[in-house]
C-alpha cells in the first residue's frame, strides 16, 4: 500500500481498557495525499497504535465510561496550537 499520511508532529495518548496493553491513540499533524496522489493538504489525524505500531485501517474507538475522548480532545489542541514530539519520517498508511 502507497504511503499517503506524513505526520510532522504527534502525541500519543493512553487508551483504557478493554484496549489491550500497550495501546494507544496517535494524534498527530502532518500532510496527507488526496485525490490519487496528486492533492496534498495538511491535516490533523487520529490514529490506533498496538504495541509501538500504527494501525492505519483501525479506526479509533473510545471506551464508553472512560475519559479517553476527553484526553484525545485535549491532544487535538495541543497538536493544533504546533505541540507534540517530531515524527517527520515517519510514513504512515491510512
Amino acid at each position: 500500500m502507497a504511503k499517503v499520511y506524513f505526520p510532522t508532529h504527534g502525541v500519543d495518548v493512553a487508551a483504557s481498557a478493554p484496549h489491550p496493553a500497550n495501546t494507544h491513540y496517535r494524534v498527530s499533524r502532518g500532510v496527507e495525499h488526496w485525490e490519487g496522489g496528486i492533492e496534498t493538504h495538511k491535516v490533523i489525524k487520529v490514529q490506533m497504535v498496538y504495541d509501538g505500531t500504527v494501525s492505519g485501517r483501525r479506526s479509533p474507538s473510545f471506551p464508553v465510561g472512560s475519559d479517553d475522548a476527553k484526553r484525545v480532545m485535549k491532544a487535538i489542541e495541543e497538536v493544533e496550537k504546533g505541540g507534540g514530539k517530531t515524527l517527520r519520517g515517519e510514513a504512515s498508511s491510512g
